[in-house]
C-alpha cells in the first residue's frame, strides 16, 4: 500500500513538470522538450553560449588543478601535514596496513620482498592536507577572487561595451598564472600565484552570465544559464581525467603547464568572434534629468544600491542558502582526490570515475534544474521557481504543486552520506544520484538572482552574489583541519578516520542546512513582492520577477 502511494505521488510530480504545454499535441520526453526550447534561440546566441561554456570549463580546469596535485605539490615544496602513506606499486590490501601507523611505526614497518629481502611498504611524508593547503584552496584564492569580481562587475556595468575585452584579458591572465604555477620553487611563490589566479578568474562569472542574460530571453534564460554551468562539471571532470594521467606519466608541474595552454589559445578567439549585444536606448522626453542621473552614478553608488537589494529578506536568504550549499561543493571538490588516494585508489581508478561521473550526471542535474525552472516560471507564479531549489534537495508538502508528502524527505543528502560511508568503488556509484539531485540548484539559483536584481544593476548584482557565496562557501574549508584534529583527539581515531568524520560534517551536513534555508526563502519571497507592489512608483528600474508578479496581480 505504501509503495503504491509513493508511485502515485511520483507520477503526479513527473506529470506536473514534464507534461506538454498543449495537451492536444503528442507527449515529448525531456530531451525533445529541451531541443524544442533551444530552437527558439538564434545560431549566434547559441555560439555565444558555447564560447562562454568553454571559458567556464577552462576556469574550473585551472582552478582544480591544485586539488589533483595536492599530495605531489606538498611533497615537492615541503608544506602541510604529514601522515603514514603507502609506497606506490603495492596492492590495496597491503597499502591499507599503513593507514593507522604512527611516525615511528611507519618508518620501521617492513615486509618480505619477492627476492627474500626486507622492503619498506610505508613512508611518513606530506599528505596534501593541513592548514597550508586549505589556505591555498580557500582564502589565498577566494578573497582576492571575490573582491576583484566586485570591481570588475562595477567596471563592466559602467563600460558595458568593454565586457568582451575584459573577459578576454581575464582568461589570458589566469591561464598565464596557471602555467607559471608549474614553475614554482616554494610555497610562497605558489601562494602568490593563487592570488594571481583569483584576480584573473574573478571576471568570468559576472561577465559571462551578463552576456548570456542579454542574448537569451526570460523563457530561455534559466536553461541557458544551466548550460553555461555545465562548464563546472566539464572542467572539474577534465581536471581529474587529464590531471591524474599527466601525474602518472610526467609530474605535477606539467599538470599546470598543460592545463594553462588552452586558455592562451581560446582568449584571442573569444575577443575576435564574440560581439557585445546591441541595446536600444530610449530616452524619456519628460524626464531627461533622471536618465542622466542614472548614467552618471558612481561605482560606489551603484554598489550601494546593489547591496541594498541584497539586504531584502529574499535575496539575503537565497545567498545564505547558496553559500552553505556551495561550501559543501568546495570542501568535497578540494579534498576528494586526497581522500580517495588515502583510501588506496590509484590515479587510473580516480580518473576513470571522477573524470566521468561529475561530467555526465552533474550536467544532467544542472540541465533538469534549468529546464524545470523555466517550465515552472512559464506555468505558475514567479516565486515557484524557488521550489526547484527546495525539491532538488528535499521533497515536501505543497498544495500549489498538487504534490503531497507527509514529512520532509531529503533526496540528495542520503546519497552524499553514502559516498563517505562506503569504500570504493561503491563510494563512486553513490556520487551519481548525488549529482543528479544535488546539482539542480546551480542554474536555478543564479536565474532567480538575475531576475530579482534590477536590470541596471544586473552585472553588479551577479558579482555581489558570487562574492557572498564564494566568501562563505570557499573559506569554510579552512575549518576542516581544526575539526579533523578535534575529532581525532576526542575519539582517538586515525588520520583517515578523522578526515572522513570532518567530511561528514561539511559535505552531507551542509546539504541538509542549505535545503532548510532554501525552504525559508519560499516564505519571504511572496511577501517581498507584495510589499514592492504596494510601494510601486513610476521608477525606471524594476526587476523581472516583480514585473511578472504585477502582471499576475493585475490579471486577477
Amino acid at each position: 500500500m505504501c509503495f503504491r502511494r509513493i508511485k502515485i505521488k511520483l507520477k503526479n510530480f513527473l506529470y506536473f513538470y514534464f507534461k506538454p504545454l498543449n495537451q492536444s499535441r503528442p507527449k515529448m520526453n525531456i530531451i525533445q522538450k529541451y531541443v524544442q526550447v533551444f530552437r527558439q534561440a538564434n545560431a549566434y546566441s547559441l555560439y555565444i553560449l558555447f564560447v562562454m561554456l568553454v571559458v567556464y570549463m577552462l576556469n574550473q580546469l585551472d582552478r582544480y588543478a591544485l586539488s589533483i596535485t595536492s599530495v605531489e605539490t606538498a611533497q615537492s615544496l615541503q608544506y602541510g601535514d604529514k601522515s603514514c602513506l603507502s609506497l606506490p606499486g603495492y596492492p590495496k590490501e597491503m597499502s591499507n596496513l599503513c593507514k593507522n601507523l604512527t611516525q615511528s611505526a611507519c618508518e620501521q614497518f617492513v615486509i618480505n620482498g619477492t627476492n627474500g629481502t626486507l622492503e619498506h611498504l610505508c613512508k611518513y611524508d606530506f599528505n596534501g592536507q593541513g592548514i597550508e593547503y586549505q589556505i591555498l584552496a580557500g582564502p589565498a584564492f577566494i578573497l582576492i577572487f571575490t573582491f576583484t569580481g566586485i570591481l570588475i562587475s562595477l567596471f563592466a556595468d559602467k563600460f558595458q561595451n568593454r565586457r568582451v575585452l575584459i573577459l578576454t584579458s581575464s582568461l589570458i591572465w589566469w591561464s598565464l598564472m596557471t602555467i607559471l604555477t608549474g614553475l614554482t620553487k616554494s610555497y610562497w611563490q605558489l601562494l602568490l600565484l593563487r592570488f594571481g589566479l583569483g584576480i584573473g578568474q574573478a571576471g568570468c562569472n559576472p561577465l559571462a552570465t551578463s552576456l548570456i542574460s542579454e542574448y537569451f530571453s526570460l523563457e530561455l534564460r534559466g536553461a541557458a544559464l544551466g548550460i553555461y554551468n555545465w562548464g563546472i562539471y566539464t572542467g572539474y571532470s577534465m581536471a581529474f581525467a587529464i590531471g591524474n594521467q599527466i601525474l602518472k606519466h610526467l609530474n605535477w608541474r606539467w599538470v599546470y603547464i598543460l592545463c594553462g595552454i588552452p586558455g592562451m589559445i581560446v582568449g584571442p578567439l573569444l575577443f575576435l568572434s564574440v560581439k557585445e549585444p546591441k541595446k536600444e536606448v530610449i530616452y524619456e522626453e519628460a524626464e531627461p534629468s533622471s536618465s542622466l542621473q542614472i548614467e552618471e552614478e558612481s561605482n560606489t553608488q551603484k554598489l550601494g544600491k546593489a547591496a541594498k537589494e541584497f539586504l531584502k529578506p529574499t535575496l539575503l536568504l537565497l545567498c545564505l542558502a547558496g553559500s552553505i550549499r556551495n561550501a559543501a561543493g568546495y570542501v568535497w571538490g578540494y579534498n576528494n582526490n586526497t581522500y580517495y588516494k588515502q583510501m588506496g585508489q590509484t590515479a587510473d581508478q580516480i580518473s576513470s570515475f571522477l573524470g566521468v561521473i561529475p561530467l555526465v550526471f552533474g550536467i544532467i542535474g544542472s540541465f533538469v534544474g534549468g529546464f524545470v525552472s523555466d517550465r515552472v516560471a512559464k506555468k505558475a507564479q514567479p516565486w515557484t521557481r524557488i521550489w526547484v531549489l527546495v525539491l532538488s534537495q528535499v521533497i515536501l508538502k505543497n498544495k500549489n504543486l498538487n504534490f503531497y508528502f507527509n514529512s520532509f524527505k531529503i533526496i540528495a543528502a542520503p546519497f552524499v552520506f553514502c559516498v563517505l560511508f562506503f569504500d570504493p568503488p561503491y563510494s563512486y556509484y553513490f556520487l551519481i544520484p548525488s549529482y543528479i539531485f544535488g546539482e539542480m540548484w546551480v542554474g536555478v539559483c543564479l536565474s532567480v538572482v538575475v531576475e530579482l536584481v534590477p536590470e541596471m544593476l544586473r552585472t553588479t548584482g551577479i558579482g555581489l552574489y558570487f562574492f557572498i557565496i564564494s566568501n562563505i562557501g570557499g573559506n569554510m574549508q579552512t575549518i576542516v583541519p581544526s575539526v579533523q584534529s578535534a575529532i581525532k583527539n576526542a575519539f582517538n581515531l586515525s588520520d583517515l578516520q578523522a578526515f572522513r568524520g570532518a567530511l561528514y560534517i561539511f559535505f552531507p551536513g551542509e546539504y541538509v542546512i542549505g535545503s532548510a534555508l532554501f525552504l525559508l526563502t519560499l516564505f519571504v519571497i511572496k511577501r517581498d513582492l507584495k510589499r514592492f507592489n504596494e510601494q510601486d512608483t513610476n521608477s525606471s528600474i524594476t526587476n523581472l520577477l516583480y514585473d511578472d508578479y504585477k502582471k499576475n496581480s493585475d490579471d486577477e
